[in-house]
C-alpha cells in the first residue's frame, strides 16, 4: 500500500474552523444574554421597604466552650474565668441574637464544672446551647 508523503517545500497549513465555530457560538451567547437583560428593565418595579429586615450575612460560627477536668473553661485555646465567659458570652449575643454555644467536656470530669458553663450561657440569655457528644461504640 502507497503512503502518502508531504511535499517538503509546501508550508504546513493551519485549521480555522474550530476558532470560528467558537467565535460565532460566543457571539450568539452574548447575543441572546443581551435580550433577556432588556426584557427584564421593561418594567417598572418598586421594591416594598421593610424597618426589620434579616441580614444578609450567614450566621456566624458557633461558639465551642471547653471545660477542663480541674474547672478550666477555653475558647479556642484561650483560658477564662467564668465572669470573662460570661462577659464574651453577652457580647456575643448583642452582636448577634441567634449566637450558638457548644459545650464540651470529658466524660468523667465533675459535673459541677459544665453547670456552670451553663449557668453563664443563661446568664448571658443565649438560647441555642448544645452538649458535646459522641457516639458510644457498638460490639
Amino acid at each position: 500500500m502507497p503512503l502518502k508523503v508531504a511535499d517538503p517545500t509546501s508550508e504546513p497549513t493551519l485549521n480555522l474552523t474550530p476558532m470560528i465555530d467558537i467565535v460565532f457560538l460566543l457571539i450568539i451567547f452574548f447575543m441572546v444574554g443581551t435580550q433577556f437583560s432588556k426584557q427584564e428593565s421593561r418594567y417598572e418595579v418598586q421594591v416594598p421597604a421593610v424597618s426589620d429586615a434579616p441580614p444578609l450575612t450567614s450566621r456566624p460560627d458557633e461558639i465551642v466552650v471547653n471545660v477542663a477536668p480541674d474547672g478550666q473553661v477555653s475558647i479556642r485555646n484561650e483560658q477564662m474565668t467564668i465572669d470573662t465567659l460570661e462577659q464574651r458570652l453577652k457580647l456575643a449575643r448583642e452582636n448577634y441574637s441567634d449566637q450558638t454555644v457548644v459545650v464540651r467536656g470529658s466524660g468523667p470530669d465533675p459535673y459541677q464544672n459544665v453547670m456552670d458553663v451553663l449557668a453563664a450561657c443563661h446568664r448571658a440569655k443565649i438560647d441555642h446551647i448544645s452538649l458535646a457528644n459522641r457516639l458510644q461504640d457498638t460490639p
